[in-house]
């Protein structure tokens, strides 16, 4: 299974007043989401399924890559790894998935899935996530081994890698 995880674009900033799930990409995350979607689209299998945060900034960015997509609530901002792993059939699925969400549960899904399961305790906090630079993917497939599942890096880009 490839499960790959896009950190939405750069986002408005947080002013008083505002609802954070309503902020919109800034114009410089409009054009690094064309960007990075160009990408994608170019490696994505067409069966690929795309689960996207309900949070404004997320939708922005799934809609530049001009393809249906789901939005899911276990991809909300305040949702953990667990609810990711679990949208996302981690990992069973039979197609690949597409995550659209936040930091820091990428960056903790990422550690999680290429650590494993030996350093427990990510809903207690145990582990620190890794930084995934807004706008960018981090690419993770899961092939299957003898006894255990085995987690390869693909590929990492940011929009200014692309």
């Amino acid at each position: 299974m490839d499960l790959i995880l896009w950190r939405h674009a750069e986002a408005e900033e947080l002013e008083d007043g505002v609802d954070d799930p309503t902020r919109g990409l800034t114009p410089k995350g409009l054009k690094h989401a064309r960007r990075v979607a160009d990408w994608l689209n170019r490696f994505l299998p067409d069966r690929t399924r795309i689960l996207v945060s309900p949070a404004l900034r997320a939708q922005q960015t799934a809609e530049a890559l001009e393809r249906r997509f789901k939005t899911s609530e276990a991809l909300a901002p305040e949702a953990g790894v667990e609810a990711l792993l679990a949208a996302a059939r981690w990992p069973e699925s039979r197609e690949p998935v597409l995550v659209i969400g936040h930091q820091p549960t990428l960056g903790l899904a990422a550690a999680y899935l290429m650590t494993g399961p030996r350093l427990a305790g990510v809903a207690e906090g145990g582990l620190q996530p890794w930084s995934v630079k807004k706008g960018g993917v981090w690419w993770l497939r899961h092939r299957p081994r003898e006894d255990r599942g085995e987690v390869v890096l693909v590929a990492v880009r940011t929009p200014e890698m692309i």
